[in-house]
């Protein structure tokens, strides 16, 4: 082993030399050292940062801006509940389950299901959110749901409302 990693070298053409610039007509590189002539990027400090239009209202500030984006919603995966009937009598569905069957795609915070449809099997369901259609629908087969409690929200150990209890006590 030790003799091999000893032979190894880079592939041909993988270490090429620096180009020496500004040295002189002769090089290659002289003169203007492949920034042309003149102008803003020709000097020392010619570089602008991304976006800067030479003092004009850059595009990003120039278009309106519409919309809110919220950071901490939620993302579920939809499914039917006449999909249901594709799993055995007496299956337990949850998240895992509809993946492999190929309902759940995507990244998403858990899964919905949506009472659209009959449903012909009696299933134990175990999903994040359902509508009070698919409830029915669930229940009157004879199935049981049982909904999974939201992951907590973190809350700093060192929050006020932290430090008040702690006084009251």
């Amino acid at each position: 082993m030790a003799g091999e990693l000893s032979r190894l070298t880079s592939p041909a053409g993988a270490n090429r030399r620096a180009k020496h610039k500004g040295r002189g007509l002769g090089s290659g590189n002289g003169k203007t050292a492949g920034r042309g002539h003149k102008g803003q990027k020709a000097r020392k400090s010619g570089n602008v940062r991304p976006g800067f239009e030479g003092g004009s209202m850059p595009l990003q500030r120039r278009l309106p801006k519409r919309g809110f984006h919220n950071p901490f919603s939620k993302n579920f995966a939809e499914v039917r509940v006449d999909h249901l009937n594709r799993f055995a009598e007496g299956t337990t569905v949850d998240e895992a389950a509809l993946r492999e069957a190929g309902l759940a795609k995507g990244r998403c915070d858990g899964v919905k299901l949506i009472g659209k449809g009959e449903l012909g099997v009696r299933v134990n369901v175990k999903v994040s959110r359902i509508s009070a259609g698919a409830r029915g629908v669930i229940e009157g087969a004879g199935g049981t749901v049982e909904l999974i409690a939201d992951r907590a929200k973190w809350t700093r150990p060192d929050s006020r409302s932290v430090r008040r209890a702690g006084k009251s006590s």
